[in-house]
């Protein structure tokens, strides 16, 4: 109970006695008796309402039968005013729909109230303003009555405050009687960004690529045709062109190889042969570049023969496929394919010339670009000389500056039309606090592909942080544990929410469902400003004032915004 409240209804009542409205004479007696609650106290924002419960204990015999009152609430805040749904009360010889209070026993009568987030509350009244109504006396239609003086307005009074101007609000306010101060607004803390998915880019610090040549012999020949030796013209000018390059690495390599025909052992000495041979031409045609030139042998190509026949048009090549799979034994799986004589032959003609070989192999790493050059293209306003990989790397490893991190997201993204960055910079958007903006950046990720888990979560937060939360249970089913934690945390239930979230949307939740040692724990390890202003909150919750001042310093130090915060903040109240 409210002792200031109680005292209000008790000037009230007393002052009715001596008005013009006849039938609320009796209702003084019994006054003391009057009980006003506010649940909460402090107001809570709650997935984007304001909501209360204002409570009156009316007692036996209090209640005038013939009379009407009209009872709305209404929040005040610096420059306006909102007024949430009225309700009306009536004594029981009122032939009315409304709410009857009875005379003859006590009654709890609870009026909700209930109005859409303004950051203007932040700093603000719930007040209760009652206009009254009785079949005799002056007050034959509903009339305002101040609650705190118990005096009618007079038409005067009622000219003025039906105006949209400084005074007229205050004078409403003055004839309100206020039930609560302030909203608590740390549910609008939870930071949706830090449970967004970002995707992942597939930048390479070292991208590999490689080159292959075959240099084809005769059977059972390990000799390097004249024919063979201008078949690498063209392999030779991507080794000098890539020489001009200083971030390629180039490896050489020449593997011999034998088909899989006529006897194992002696194959194994051919493919030798002719990975030095290779190696030897290699060598003459590249003499003067310094690059070393390795040399392998490989035996029997069953491994070239599977590939060749699976690419082929040989009528039974699935036949070959199979015995080939079936057997291990080089000797069984020549035997079983000479059987097919049919097929032996295609072979013979068509694929086992072709793995008569050694092949030439340039495998060559390049060094992409360094951090340092990346960051520095960056800061110059360079994103044309970096393509998108190389962007989204750097924006999800590089850069620190939120600022800087959007104007790289924005680029990429509209320059390739590419579904990862407009993800990505949905977050980036979020991080620094353009929730509209990182809504828009998700639904164009959407409209690129299908989608997917990350995305379905990102949308469910973002729509989340735009106060769109009917839009956002479209999502969540397909969305991670954080993002439904995050939706518990939002409508209320912060219970649940607490045991899936970590840091400080943990702490937020917990603090919420008063278990402040939790609140703690949870952000023991973060030493950042806004840990501390949590910290704050909690200190000053627990009574603790001189912790509360410390931490409160030590975020403003840290965050200097964070003091234009704290001066509005309900948590804080009281705290110099």
């Amino acid at each position: 109970m409210k002792n200031i409240l109680k005292l209000s209804f008790v000037l009230v009542a007393a002052a009715l006695v001596f008005s013009s409205c006849n039938c609320f004479k009796k209702m003084a007696k019994n006054r003391e008796d009057i009980q006003v609650t506010c649940t909460p106290e402090v107001l809570e924002l709650t997935n984007g309402i304001v909501a209360a419960d204002i409570s009156v204990t009316i007692p036996a015999k209090y209640f005038n039968a013939k009379a009407v009152v009209k009872v709305t609430p209404v929040i005040v805040f610096e420059g306006g005013e909102v007024a949430g749904t009225p309700k009306y009360f009536q004594g029981e010889k009122v032939e009315e729909n409304y709410t009857v209070v009875s005379k003859k026993s006590d009654g709890v009568y609870t009026l909700h109230a209930e109005f859409p987030y303004d950051e203007r509350m932040k700093v603000s009244e719930l007040q209760v303003r009652a206009e009254i109504k009785c079949p005799k006396g002056g007050c034959k239609e509903l009339t305002l009555v101040n609650l705190n003086t118990g005096a009618v307005a007079s038409e005067e009074e009622l000219a003025l405050m039906a105006q949209e101007t400084p005074e007229a609000l205050a004078m409403r306010k003055a004839f309100g009687l206020t039930v609560a101060q302030g909203v608590n607004v740390l549910q609008g803390d939870l930071n949706f960004s830090t449970v967004m998915i970002p995707m992942p880019n597939n930048y390479k610090k070292v991208t590999t690529e490689v080159v292959k040549v075959d240099i084809i012999y005769d059977i059972n020949n390990s000799k390097v045709s004249k024919v063979a030796v201008k078949g690498l013209d063209g392999f030779k000018a991507d080794v000098d062109e890539k020489a001009q390059n200083d971030r390629a690495t180039q490896h050489l390599t020449v593997k011999g190889y034998a088909s899989p025909d006529g006897p194992e052992q002696y194959n194994d000495k051919l493919s030798k042969a002719r990975s030095e041979s290779g190696k030897k031409a290699l060598e003459k045609l590249l003499e003067g570049t310094g690059l070393e030139v390795d040399a392998a042998a490989y035996g029997e190509d069953w491994e070239g023969l599977k590939e060749l026949v699976a690419a082929s048009d040989i009528k039974d090549k699935n036949l070959i496929l199979q015995v080939l799979g079936l057997y291990s034994s080089s000797a069984q799986r020549e035997a079983e394919i000479k059987n097919m004589a049919t097929v032996f032959e295609e072979l013979k003609s068509d694929v086992l010339p072709k793995l008569r070989r050694s092949q030439v192999v340039n495998s060559t790493d390049i060094q992409g670009k360094t951090d340092e050059e990346i960051m520095a293209l960056i800061n110059a306003g360079d994103f044309n000389a970096l393509g998108n990989e190389e962007l989204l790397y750097a924006a999800e490893s590089l850069i620190t500056n939120g600022e800087q991190k959007v104007a790289t997201l924005s680029h990429t993204a509209q320059k390739y039309n590419d579904l990862r960055a407009y993800n990505n910079l949905g977050i980036a958007l979020s991080e620094v606090g353009q929730q509209e903006a990182a809504l828009k950046a998700f639904e164009k990720a959407a409209q690129l592909g299908s989608t997917n888990s990350a995305l379905s979560n990102n949308l469910a937060l973002s729509n989340m942080a735009n106060g769109k939360m009917a839009e956002a249970d479209k999502y969540l089913q397909a969305a991670d544990a954080d993002a439904k934690a995050m939706a518990a945390a939002v409508k209320g239930d912060y219970s649940s929410a607490a045991k899936q979230l970590e840091g400080a949307n943990a702490a937020i939740a917990y603090i919420m469902n008063k278990d402040y040692t939790a609140a703690k724990n949870a952000i023991a390890k973060d030493n950042s400003a806004d840990a501390d202003y949590l910290r704050a909150v909690i200190a000053k919750k627990e009574g603790d004032l001189a912790t509360a001042k410390a931490q409160l310093n030590s975020a403003i130090a840290k965050n200097p915004a964070l003091a234009q915060k704290a001066a509005s903040d309900v948590n804080l109240k009281g705290l110099e």
